[in-house]
């Protein structure tokens, strides 16, 4: 999980601190509660993380950090 600030103007999300999260799945090889303890050969076992989540802490009304920097054409 990924906590950030979220640009309203420019739709950039910035990343302030991450966390991690077991997702408690009995066919994750991630998960804590993998049901095959040492070497899963299971092809119905998920095999790949998903992509990290993003929580907007901050919501902020003007553009990013990185698009002020941008110049305008």
């Amino acid at each position: 999980i990924i906590d950030g600030r979220f640009n309203i103007d420019c739709g950039h999300f910035e990343n302030m601190s991450t966390r991690l999260q077991d997702c408690l799945r009995p066919n994750c090889l991630f998960s804590r509660r993998h049901v095959h303890v040492v070497g899963c050969k299971s092809q119905s076992c998920i095999r790949l993380m998903a992509l990290p989540v993003k929580n907007p802490i901050r919501i902020c009304p003007s553009t990013c950090s990185g698009c002020k920097l941008q110049p305008v054409d």
